[in-house]
């Protein structure tokens, strides 16, 4: 089931000639209506009339999420405050929030390509959305939801959080589809579980996952908890919200809207443009938001592109699940590691519930990893000798997988704080003892 097939399944040709006409226009209306991007085009000699398409790209200049701040709150939009009509931010726990803004047309959009992405996991008229994403400032729970009406679905805008609430309507209600984070969607496994739930007294039959990286490990014990099939949805605020690339039955990647949204893989180092197939972060150029377009913006978050034709028919350039971002890679003694590696060694071993923290230290000028792993209630012993052998081949495992010892902490189930939202999974103890 394709919602615009006229897009979905394009020539690439044809897709390309959509895009450069977009790309030009966008260009011209970034260069005379915002001053930061007339500035940014002007030091790097261009004026509008020397864009004749996407190729030009590669020489573009990039825009940071710094920019975003620097221009707060309205400094990147192309339109007069008269014509917006939404206002969504980030937390900015990090500093000022990030503001968004959205014109009548931009929501369209919006609800276009959710309508797009839910058709891609089955969901129609018939079915019944249960949204668990917060609602508000925090773009994805309005996000699924207006998509959702496109569909025709019935939605159940509960929002995040009170998990008794949301299994109770579940059962009541009869829903068919969960969208939440994927964290949370194990946490409402469980509950499930821990409520004594039939799932024969559920109705559901498919989630819609994002917001978080997560693992195939975690799709699959979500799927097992609830007895679902999983589908990955991927987006970011700045861009538009939920919606901007998803999943499809294939779950070979994650379809992008490119009459809408042109990706890019960088290496984050050279900032060179890197082939499809490379592994590098992902960047996104918007060619149809009105409101505040985007150039060549750095999501920080780390992905391959496929431009091969997919087994459901569509052409879109697929994504494949995010491995981490950029600046959330963990640098211990000299190695690598990002979460979702982690992630995907502890949840290989069925004893490992899907909560688990990485606490990072330094001692004696020496970077140190623990890892708390809640172990599985069914697995859970009071016998010394088990735990210690459980403990040593989660020790094996990470090592052989990440090239660094970790401490192993095995702790008891239902002790590692859920989350409604994102889940914390990284306390990273190096940055608030150097403050």
């Amino acid at each position: 089931m394709i919602w615009n097939e006229f897009i979905e399944t394009a020539d690439r040709e044809k897709l390309k000639e959509i895009q450069n006409e977009r790309f030009v226009k966008m260009i011209e209306r970034m260069y005379y209506n915002v001053p930061f991007y007339r500035k940014k085009l002007t030091e790097a000699g261009i004026e509008p009339g020397d864009i004749k398409g996407i190729d030009q790209l590669k020489d573009l200049p990039f825009t940071v999420k710094d920019d975003l701040r620097d221009n707060y709150p309205f400094g990147l939009f192309t339109v007069p405050q008269n014509q917006i009509v939404r206002l969504h931010a980030s937390s900015g726990t990090t500093g000022k929030p990030t503001v968004v803004g959205y014109t009548k047309n931009d929501l369209q959009l919006w609800s276009e390509v959710v309508a797009r992405s839910l058709t891609m996991a089955g969901v129609t008229k018939e079915d019944i959305i249960q949204i668990a994403y917060g609602y508000g400032l925090f773009t994805g729970g309005l996000g699924l939801h207006y998509g959702a009406e496109k569909v025709g679905a019935s939605v159940i805008p509960i929002s995040g959080g009170n998990t008794k609430k949301q299994l109770q309507l579940m059962v009541d209600f009869g829903s068919t589809v969960i969208a939440c984070t994927p964290s949370y969607a194990a946490h409402l496994g469980e509950s499930l579980v821990a409520a004594g739930i039939d799932r024969k007294d559920i109705k559901l039959r498919a989630g819609i996952f994002g917001a978080e990286p997560w693992t195939n490990e975690l799709r699959k014990q979500v799927e097992n908890l609830l007895g679902i099939k999983a589908f990955d949805i991927y987006g970011l605020s700045e861009i538009i919200g939920p919606g901007v690339s998803m999943e499809c039955e294939c779950q070979n990647g994650m379809h992008i809207y490119e009459d809408h949204f042109i990706p890019e893989i960088i290496d984050p180092k050279t900032m060179e443009v890197l082939p499809y197939g490379e592994l590098g972060e992902l960047v996104f150029t918007t060619i149809t938001k009105e409101a505040m377009p985007l150039l060549r913006y750095r999501t920080r978050d780390l992905t391959r592109l496929h431009v091969e034709k997919c087994d459901c028919g569509r052409t879109l350039v697929r994504m494949e699940k995010c491995m981490g971002r950029s600046d959330d890679m963990l640098i211990i003694r000299g190695v690598n590691v990002f979460p979702s590696q982690v992630e995907a060694v502890l949840l290989e071993m069925s004893e490992a519930s899907p909560h688990y923290q990485l606490v990072v230290n330094r001692e004696n000028n020496l970077d140190t990893l623990e890892i708390n792993i809640e172990i599985d209630d069914q697995f859970w012993s009071d016998e010394i000798k088990t735990l210690e052998n459980l403990k040593k081949r989660f020790q094996h495992n990470i090592a052989s997988t990440l090239g660094i010892s970790a401490k192993i902490n095995l702790v008891e189930p239902n002790t590692i704080a859920r989350s409604e939202g994102k889940a914390k999974r990284v306390i990273d103890k190096r940055i608030t003892n150097s403050e």
